[in-house]
């Protein structure tokens, strides 16, 4: 048996460690741990893989190539460790928006990487961890939660591996490392379809529930209750009343002709759409005209082919940063650009997006301006970090979420008359942007009712769905399930029950795993550890969802051993405890040092630990960062959700934009107030000499002058 990738270990001068992919990481491949993730995962590093001779971003990297018999081909597979200390994001954005930013900074995270096709025969580089093209790129924090940031199957490009494949092996990997939590945004779309609403409706869960990743967070104030009751609602609606309510549509004839077809094909009776859309996506693959090759043994069954192409900050595009190109001339003429740039606009008609083209480019647009301000300030200057960037943005937009977006596919792209590049300073070790100018042939952004607009913009969006099926049902099926998805979930005639419960599923996109806590061993009593003030100080200090750590000792340790071996657990995982000194357990207060735990105390409980040295004032405490933001929305929402928001000038409290009657295509206003600061501040109407009574909110909002009202009242 051959295999291409052997030339590239030869060419290391040593040989890489070999597993087989599918049963890579069962229990004893290559380890059989025991203990929590921190320990497991060196353990699995010196055991799986071998140190490279290079550094990514001056992380070490480790690598193991995988065997994949059936396909005759071999696979890198890259683990890195990362130092916070040494990191250039030491926080980690991805715990804030799933509701983590409680927990306190860990000291490590440990990404695992397998590279797009393209890139197996080369190093990773070092921009391999901003990179969203990968197969899979997933992060676990050294205290055992992590994220699955990338995943792409044969849907996001690659040629040999399906999402299905690359899933199987991520949850053996978090399975025999011992990972405790892993939450991933799901943004995955397929033929422009949502697969959590699609899935949701066909198997009551996102396309990840098959791997066991259930409701985490819910965005715009919606609850683990509000979810499920949507898929009830949804899943539960009847095929003949269907038929019945869309009876007055356009659509009226194809919808039944094709529900009565699929019905027929069934040797059971289909009642409601979600036996109706399981069933469809179970037989796709039968029929003569469809390219499906797999077929469901289950009702419960995801094919290959519905693996999504996703990434996070949540599922990023699968048109990857490529490698830059270098040159000393400050313009670009349009031949060399047409064969080296492609333009953004082009770039983002492709991108399966939860963020519509418009806003796209807007952000692009508005990145653009920033470098260009930049540039006209510091002639001499090499470009912007990447954070200084986002920081003049997010001036202009306050959703996060879409910058980053944004930001990663603005490599060697064109946005109007600019080429916008990202490199590495050579010096500094940080990815910085910077633009330059098109000698011709390039409109320049213009505004559009006081918006700036990006030119060549495409006429119809990425996301459109075709409003017509296939003329015969069953030549297509997925023709078919398109039709049903947007006639029927997104286009329910009449039905406020209908459309809220689709919007509610559509906000739900945080969805995490849990792996329990195990004692196998005998001998062995496991707890978990958090860390609480002590008794002198505040415990306001402290606060926040705190995860604890899972701490091993045996049957016959005392009280004393337990204080230490949670000691050297909080000090190895947390940099805020890396002086702590325990000195009591709250549990255990009325028991001396020297007892035995066991018969004390249950294995598996949680114990409150407290102690001395604890670094209140490390900027690395938590991982929502030093930010103390006031989050108090209509919806509900008390806390960042990664969605877009505006913050109230008066009382600094933010709110979503979209609550505030803000669309999504709109920008945010110059001066915000929001209606409890409106209310206090003014009657609830004033006079106007042309116009007679007018509401007070509207004034703040369209006045071209807002602040002579904000001058009058003292502020």
């Amino acid at each position: 048996m051959s295999f291409s990738i052997i030339d590239a270990s030869k060419k290391r001068k040593r040989w890489t460690k070999i597993f087989p992919l599918q049963s890579f990481a069962d229990p004893g491949c290559p380890i059989s741990p025991s203990g929590p993730f921190r320990e497991n995962v060196r353990l699995f590093l010196q055991e799986a893989g071998e140190l490279e001779d290079y550094t990514v971003m001056g992380n070490p990297l480790w690598c193991t190539f995988l065997i994949h018999e059936k396909k005759n081909l071999m696979v890198p597979f890259y683990a890195l460790e990362e130092e916070v200390y040494n990191s250039s994001h030491p926080f980690c954005d991805h715990c804030r928006c799933v509701g983590w930013s409680g927990h306190f900074v860990s000291k490590r995270r440990y990404h695992f990487i397998i590279p797009m096709d393209d890139g197996w025969h080369k190093p990773l580089n070092e921009e391999a961890l901003d990179d969203q093209s990968h197969l899979l790129h997933g992060v676990i924090h050294c205290n055992g939660y992590g994220h699955l940031v990338c995943l792409n199957g044969i849907e996001g490009g690659s040629k040999f591996l399906s999402g299905r494949e690359i899933m199987d092996l991520w949850d053996r990997i978090c399975t025999n490392l011992r990972a405790r939590y892993i939450a991933v945004e799901d943004a995955s779309r397929k033929r422009s379809m949502d697969l959590r609403l699609l899935h949701g409706v066909a198997y009551g869960h996102s396309w990840f529930g098959r791997w066991g990743y259930g409701f985490c967070r819910g965005s715009f104030g919606v609850t683990q209750q509000n979810y499920d009751e949507a898929i009830e609602i949804l899943g539960s609606l009847v095929l003949d009343d269907i038929v019945r309510d869309l009876s007055k549509t356009k659509y009226h004839k194809d919808v039944k002709q094709m529900i009565r077809f699929y019905r027929d094909m069934s040797e059971t009776h289909i009642i409601t759409i979600r036996e109706l859309l399981r069933f469809m996506l179970t037989i796709k693959s039968r029929r003569p005209v469809s390219k499906m090759t797999v077929t469901f043994s289950s009702p419960n069954a995801v094919s290959d082919t519905d693996s999504p192409s996703c990434s996070t900050s949540a599922f990023m595009s699968r048109n990857a940063s490529k490698p830059v190109l270098s040159s000393s001339r400050s313009n670009f003429t349009m031949k060399e650009k047409s064969a080296r740039y492609k333009k953004f606009s082009t770039a983002v008609a492709n991108m399966d997006s939860r963020w519509p083209t418009r806003r796209l480019e807007f952000a692009a647009q508005v990145i653009v301006e920033a470098l260009k301000e930049d540039k006209a300030m510091k002639p001499g200057s090499s470009g912007m970090t990447r954070q200084d960037v986002r920081d003049a943005a997010r001036l202009h937009i306050g959703d996060t979420g879409l910058l980053d977006y944004v930001l990663k596919s603005l490599n060697n792209v064109i946005v109007g008359n600019y080429v916008v590049r990202r490199t590495v300073n050579s010096s500094s070790r940080i990815l910085e942007y910077t633009i330059d100018e098109l000698r011709k042939g390039h409109q320049a952004p213009e505004m559009e009712h006081g918006v700036l607009t990006v030119a060549d913009k495409p006429q119809v969006e990425s996301s459109t769905l075709s409003s017509s099926s296939s003329s015969v049902p069953g030549n297509d099926v997925y023709s078919d399930v398109v039709y049903l998805y947007k006639n029927v979930l997104l286009g329910y005639p009449d039905s406020e029950a209908v459309e809220l419960a689709v919007q509610t599923i559509l906000d739900c996109r945080h969805f995490v795993k849990e792996w329990k806590l195990r004692d196998e061993m005998e001998q062995v009593l496991t707890f978990i550890c958090h860390l609480k003030p002590n008794f002198v100080e505040n415990k306001s200090d402290l606060k926040g969802p705190s995860c604890g750590e899972i701490v091993t000792v045996p049957l016959h340790a005392t009280v004393r051993d337990l204080k230490q071996t949670a000691e050297a657990a909080l000090r190895d995982t947390y940099c805020i405890a890396e002086r702590l000194i325990v000195t009591d357990i709250k549990e255990l207060m009325d028991v001396e040092d020297e007892e035995v735990i066991f018969g004390q105390i249950e294995s598996g409980v949680k114990l409150s630990v407290r102690g001395i040295g604890i670094d209140l004032c490390t900027p690395l405490k938590y991982q929502g960062g030093s930010d103390n933001w006031k989050v108090r929305c209509e919806c509900g929402a008390q806390d960042d959700d990664g969605e877009r928001m505006v913050a109230c000038d008066i009382c600094e409290v933010w709110q979503h934009t979209r609550c505030c009657g803000i669309d999504d295509s709109e920008t945010v206003p110059p001066l915000f107030v929001c209606s409890g600061c409106c209310d206090s501040l003014m009657p609830p109407r004033i006079e106007s000499s042309s116009f007679g009574m007018v509401d007070c909110a509207d004034s703040f909002l369209v006045s071209p002058e807002p602040t002579h009202l904000l001058e009058y009242y003292g502020y």
